[in-house]
């Protein structure tokens, strides 16, 4: 239903592409005014532009989602703009794939403090003006990988960690009316997809046919089919939706 976030206020993290991007498209379409967040506010542009083109409000925001400072800086400005926020959508993410025998400890550090710290500190930032006007949303982007995945022992843990941290937000913050919840998305065509084909030394036409044998819907996923779900979690008619982690995977098996 278009409008259904009419004068809603929404921030969403890594949103220069990929799913983010089409998380920030779908809110506009729905009538929020959406800042798109990334690390640099340049690599925003397309996404505003799109937003734009298609009359919807959009705002670049470079912000490093791992720095308390650039974060606290990034909720004001986005507030002192719309006067409110209704909406975060913790989706910023990297991957450092790798066997654990070969992992570095930057290659943990980097994965845990972008996709952990980063949804706490922007979390925590946002929770403030959403507890003061006592109405938010909030979407964690977690992943299938949450229940194991070999050669990501970091990025397993930090989106299973975020499932935990889904809901003791749910908790904490349903006294405000905060709803809080995760989707975790399985085999989605995107940038990050297409490096860990690289990975693993596969082309990417291969890595997605055999992705598809295993997808009981008999193909990918699209960043639209993320954007989708969100939609409807930080719209109102999930007022009574919170806790939860919706897996998006089109019934693929994990294992």
């Amino acid at each position: 239903m278009l409008g259904r976030l009419q004068d809603r206020v929404a921030v969403v993290t890594g949103a220069a592409r990929g799913i983010g991007a089409a998380t920030a498209k779908r809110l506009a379409a729905d009538g929020a005014k959406v800042a798109v967040l990334d690390l640099r506010k340049e690599a925003c542009q397309d996404t505003v532009n799109a937003i734009s083109a298609a009359g919807g409000h959009a705002l670049a925001v470079g912000c490093d989602v791992r720095d308390a400072q650039q974060v606290e800086a990034a909720m004001q400005q986005v507030v002192a703009r719309w006067g409110r926020l209704d909406i975060l959508v913790n989706n910023a993410g990297i991957i450092r794939d790798n066997l654990l025998f070969r992992m570095s400890e930057d290659d943990w550090d980097m994965v845990m403090n972008v996709h952990l710290k980063g949804a706490f500190l922007c979390s925590r930032a946002a929770q403030r003006y959403m507890v003061e006007q006592r109405y938010g949303k909030i979407v964690n982007t977690s992943s299938t990988s949450a229940l194991g995945n070999r050669g990501q022992a970091n990025y397993a843990t930090a989106k299973a960690g975020l499932q935990g941290f889904t809901r003791t937000l749910a908790i904490e913050l349903g006294p405000f009316n905060i709803n809080v919840n995760a989707v975790a998305p399985g085999f989605i065509v995107t940038d990050m997809t297409r490096a860990a084909a690289e990975r693993v030394g596969m082309s990417f036409e291969e890595f997605e046919r055999a992705a598809i044998e295993r997808i009981p819907l008999r193909r990918a996923g699209k960043p639209e089919d993320v954007a989708n779900v969100v939609a409807f979690l930080v719209s109102d008619e999930a007022s009574y939706v919170s806790g939860q982690v919706i897996y998006i995977n089109g019934a693929r098996p994990q294992g």
